[in-house]
């Protein structure tokens, strides 16, 4: 579904990705671990196409998306969930979910993608009309994801889901994950937690100061003796 070979991106003089190759099948969840700064956040730019690759190719399903203008790629089926969540601080709940279904064909179906995300979180149906600054995070986190949603990608790019929040609601974004997972959306998720990360991916790359040190299922990282000891505290 998208592959990325040899990619090289960064901001101005500053390179923050070497050579990155990776791949995520239809209906996986494939994650990016890897300590803060080593270029998870700007691996997702590249593919969203906030920020275009120096080198390398990436396609999802056939189309360059080296060559398609951001909002193109949204249309194509890819839906980017940002760190720290990014809403529309002084929109309501509702609202901040209307964004999330601009494009025409979303548009078309936006009652019946509105209920879809309401069903998936009940607690923003009871919120709709409540300004989204002034939820907690695991709120705010809730409609980020219902944002994406609306536009019924075939992608989904996680940045972060559970930075900043508590440690029980961190294990709450993980359960929506998993729910998510259920339905058979395909989901790429760059995480520091590790440890959670780990127990609802099928796969994952290790990012480290740009450049994918390893790579393997979620069980085989899991029992890899130096991630253990660098990300797992064990």
């Amino acid at each position: 579904m998208l592959e990325l070979k040899s990619v090289g991106a960064g901001y101005s003089a500053f390179q923050a990705l070497f050579d990155i190759s990776l791949d995520v099948r239809h209906g996986e969840a494939v994650a990016v671990i890897g300590p803060n700064g080593a270029g998870k956040t700007t691996l997702m730019r590249v593919i969203s196409g906030l920020i275009r690759p120096q080198k390398g190719a990436i396609a999802f399903e056939g189309r360059d998306l080296a060559l398609t203008p951001a909002h193109r790629i949204v249309e194509l089926g890819i839906a980017h969930v940002p760190e720290n969540r990014r809403l529309f601080a002084r929109m309501t709940v509702e609202d901040n979910l209307r964004m999330g279904a601009f494009m025409p064909a979303a548009r078309a179906r936006f009652r019946q993608r509105l209920d879809f995300v309401f069903d998936l979180f009940p607690r923003l149906r009871e919120r709709r009309d409540q300004i989204a600054g002034t939820m907690s995070g695991g709120e705010q986190q809730m409609c980020a994801i219902g944002r994406a949603l609306m536009s019924e990608p075939k992608l989904l790019l996680l940045d972060e889901p559970s930075a900043g929040l508590a440690p029980v609601i961190v294990q709450q974004v993980f359960d929506l994950v998993r729910r998510i997972r259920s339905g058979g959306l395909t989901v790429l998720i760059v995480e520091q937690n590790v440890q959670q990360v780990l127990k609802v991916v099928d796969r994952a790359y290790l990012l480290e100061a740009g450049g994918i040190r390893t790579a393997g299922t979620s069980a085989e990282l899991l029992e890899s003796k130096s991630i253990r000891e660098a990300y797992l505290g064990v």
